[in-house]
């Protein structure tokens, strides 16, 4: 007899399990269901899947159009994930507190659940938030990788980052609930640690090791950067962000654990402790020499790592994520040649990509004009704007000879440099408009390019403005038959007017006068 009931042991014990974790996942289900029918988190859902749709149906003139896989994966870290994250915190911790606000949890005493059971279903409960949140973060980052001009690589540890600071958010939630059972403690302590963060940040003088403490870590710069120039810590991070989920949730079960020995609560939170710090001191690191070096490397000498593909009579080197796009810069440059006259309708160009990679994502990314005859700069970010930028350098740099000689441009040859850069494109006003600073069809501005900017006067836009409507190819047949004289140093806009068949300015604005 005795030996029968040693033997049917066993199994009653691992069914007693079995039942307790089913418990915990139905628990889990009904309160994930819970979190769903409250306002802050159904409303943050709705808005963050509009907002996430209507940015990738409808991107910004273009300017999105040409994404680079590096940047739409930091993309997806900014947005309504973080209102999602506060809205998760604040419900999950009222989620956590029902019994104590409607004084029932003296009736949990009776019931088989541990209270540990219960406090794991409450996190549980934020999973299917962070699941949803990771979709969203894949969906977005695949429709920018399937666009015909993506270029790039992606990091799977940056696209972690909104799912796990979900996540996090709702299991932070709940760990208030059980130290602080009151329900104004949850957004006043998230007060707290928002301006205890700003404090700490400034203290350290936005050190590396205290800026990575943040969940989330923002960097920007004005031009894109190779895939392996990048230098984020992005691996790191997320084992970061993923140790404090383990051990906000182990701290919660340890504040209200009823049933677990202490010895086990102690040995979890220190392996999640040092998962952490691990985490931590692999983020904190800073740049390695070798990837300074790189750095180096890609600012001053480009040519090193590039590969160049000839497309017509130029030459086009790219770094090796963007040759495919140098049948596009092709186009465009023989666009403007296509407008020009004399030797420069035939002259052989050499494109090349250029970044200023030295001062990693925080720096602006400017380059400087090039002072090689016949070279043209481009950037590593297409579409948009860009485009008449790009088109700006390369008539500048056909009229005057190089790009550094095309910025110092001031007299009656910048008519002539706006009508090659504009001159050919569908809607000539429209890239007139959108390669002026101020974005204007009058008065003088500045004329952005890949490095320095150029100079336009009001008699010069007015000039090209006049130009840009008479028929194109009567522009084109004055412009080749009178290049000579239209890119001859100090001609007067007056002088350019002439010979292109429209009224010269009413004021006088050659570069002595400017």
């Amino acid at each position: 007899m005795s030996a029968v009931m040693e033997a049917t042991a066993p199994p009653v014990a691992t069914d007693e399990k079995r039942r307790g974790r089913a418990a915990v996942v139905a628990l889990a289900r009904f309160e994930a269901r819970e979190l769903l029918l409250q306002i802050p988190v159904a409303l943050t859902l709705v808005v963050y899947v509009g907002y996430t749709l209507y940015g990738l149906l409808f991107p910004n003139d273009g300017m999105d159009a040409y994404p680079a896989l590096q940047d739409a994966d930091r993309a997806t870290q900014s947005g309504l994930s973080l209102l999602l994250s506060l809205a998760l915190l604040l419900c999950v911790n009222r989620a956590a507190l029902r019994s104590h606000r409607r004084g029932t949890d003296r009736h949990f005493d009776v019931l088989v659940m541990e209270p540990w059971r219960r406090t794991v279903a409450h996190a549980l409960s934020a999973v299917p938030y962070a699941v949803f949140t990771a979709l969203i973060v894949l969906g977005e980052f695949t429709w920018q990788a399937l666009r015909p001009g993506a270029v790039g690589h992606g990091s799977v540890a940056e696209l972690a980052v909104s799912p796990l600071f979900v996540l996090l958010s709702g299991v932070v939630g709940l760990l208030i609930a059980r130290l602080i059972p009151v329900v104004f403690a949850a957004p006043v302590l998230v007060i707290l640690l928002f301006t205890a963060s700003v404090f700490v940040s400034a203290g350290t003088g936005d050190a590396e090791w205290s800026r990575w403490l943040s969940p989330i870590v923002t960097e920007n710069s004005s031009e894109t950067l190779p895939s392996d120039l990048i230098g984020r810590p992005a691996a790191w991070h997320a084992l970061y962000l993923a140790g404090l989920v383990l051990m906000v949730v182990t701290g919660a079960v340890f504040a209200g654990r009823g049933g677990l020995r202490s010895w086990q609560m102690k040995a979890a939170l220190a392996g999640t402790l040092v998962l952490t710090l691990t985490g931590a001191a692999g983020q904190s690191q800073g740049v390695s020499p070798e990837l300074t070096a790189a750095r180096e490397k890609a600012s001053t000498h480009p040519e090193k790592d590039q590969t160049c593909v000839t497309h017509g009579r130029s030459e086009y080197c790219a770094f090796p994520e963007w040759t495919v796009r140098t049948g596009t810069w092709a186009g465009v440059v023989d666009r403007v040649q296509d407008l020009a006259g004399g030797s420069a309708a035939e002259q052989p160009l050499l494109v090349r990509q250029r970044v200023e990679a030295r001062y990693g994502l925080d720096g602006d990314g400017s380059v400087t004009a090039s002072t090689t005859p016949h070279q043209i700069t481009v950037g590593t970010r297409w579409g948009g704007n860009r485009v008449p930028e790009f088109a700006s350098a390369v008539a500048s740099a056909l009229v005057a000879g190089d790009e550094a000689e095309g910025g110092e441009l001031c007299d009656g040859r910048m008519v002539t440099v706006m009508w090659l850069a504009v001159g050919g494109a569908s809607d000539p006003l429209s890239d007139l408009r959108d390669v002026r600073l101020d974005d204007s069809l009058s008065g003088s501005a500045i004329v952005l390019t890949p490095t320095n900017p150029l100079s336009m006067s009001a008699g010069q836009t007015d000039v090209v403005r006049e130009v840009l409507s008479r028929p194109r190819a009567e522009v084109t047949s004055a412009v080749k038959s009178h290049w000579d004289e239209l890119t001859a140093p100090g001609v007067k806009t007056a002088d350019v007017a002439r010979l292109l068949g429209v009224e010269a300015p009413k004021e006088a604005d050659d570069c002595k006068e400017e």
